[in-house]
């Protein structure tokens, strides 16, 4: 029978796992056999062709070369990915992705930013929305995930910055906080990242219960995105855009300059060794 797919209403989840079916039968296994030969769980694998499971990165690698298909699978788990955050933040997350500048103020860790295991002891923390392990893991994957493109080729020019608060409330454990802190050293560094720190000095300001990402794309347009507890915002109006971008570069003249935002986060550090 030949199966017909409505490309334009497929997910990209089901989309990914249609290709997993599709190989795996093409190869001649039962999920039993995939199950032994690759050392994952006969269940797990079940659904992530059912297309109701997010699966990490690294998963995809490894089937890609199991089946010999190339990166095939990696770059569908890429658009898959997409699935595991809300609507309203898709399209952000589709200009993000092929942003060449991007500016980000944030009161916590950005999720670009994150490690696997920071990211989950805050979505699995008790101040985090109820959810099982699974609806936890495919959040991680999501959000790690998102950080190829700070080393994507072209590599977009990244400025982030970070209000004092995020250092002073880690919201972690002990060794996850340290090795949170250890990548925003190593990110520090890399020659497409700025990285400064908004000091409690510098006083309230206007974005102190939110967020504010400014995104610019190779033809010069650009949005603003704007979230809060009470979910978020994305502008393309180019009044409003110069406006947040204005209010931005104010809270960037306040912030640390970068080195001394660097010998700020290596204070953090030498403060949580001791």
């Amino acid at each position: 029978m030949d199966e017909r797919v409505d490309v334009e209403r497929e997910s990209g989840l089901a989309g990914l796992g249609r290709a997993l079916r599709h190989l795996r039968e093409k190869a001649g296994k039962s999920l039993g056999q995939l199950a032994q030969e690759t050392a994952y769980d006969k269940s797990y694998l079940s659904r992530l062709e059912a297309g109701k499971r997010l699966s990490k990165m690294a998963v995809m690698e490894d089937l890609d070369r199991y089946y010999g298909s190339g990166d095939l699978l990696v770059q569908l788990w890429k658009v898959a990915r997409h699935d595991a955050f809300k609507d309203k933040y898709k399209e952000f997350m589709k200009l993000e992705a092929t942003a060449r500048v991007m500016h980000k103020l944030t009161l916590g860790v950005p999720g670009l930013l994150q490690t696997e295991e920071f990211a989950r002891e805050v979505l699995s923390g008790v101040q985090a929305t109820p959810g099982n392990s699974e609806d936890v893991e495919e959040q991680v994957a999501a959000r790690t995930g998102r950080q190829l493109l700070l080393s994507r080729t072209p590599a977009p020019n990244v400025r982030f910055i970070m209000d004092e608060y995020a250092f002073r409330r880690p919201a972690a454990t002990a060794n996850t906080w340290f090795d949170q802190l250890l990548r925003l050293e190593a990110v520090a560094l890399r020659p497409n990242v700025v990285l400064q720190v908004l000091p409690f000095a510098s006083g309230m300001h206007h974005l102190i219960d939110g967020s504010l990402t400014l995104l610019w794309q190779q033809d010069g347009s650009a949005v603003a995105y704007m979230e809060g507890n009470g979910g978020g915002e994305l502008i393309d109006e180019p009044t409003s855009v110069l406006r947040h971008r204005l209010s931005y570069d104010r809270l960037r003249d306040m912030a640390l300059p970068p080195s001394d935002s660097l010998v700020f986060i290596r204070g953090v550090l030498e403060e949580h060794r001791s």
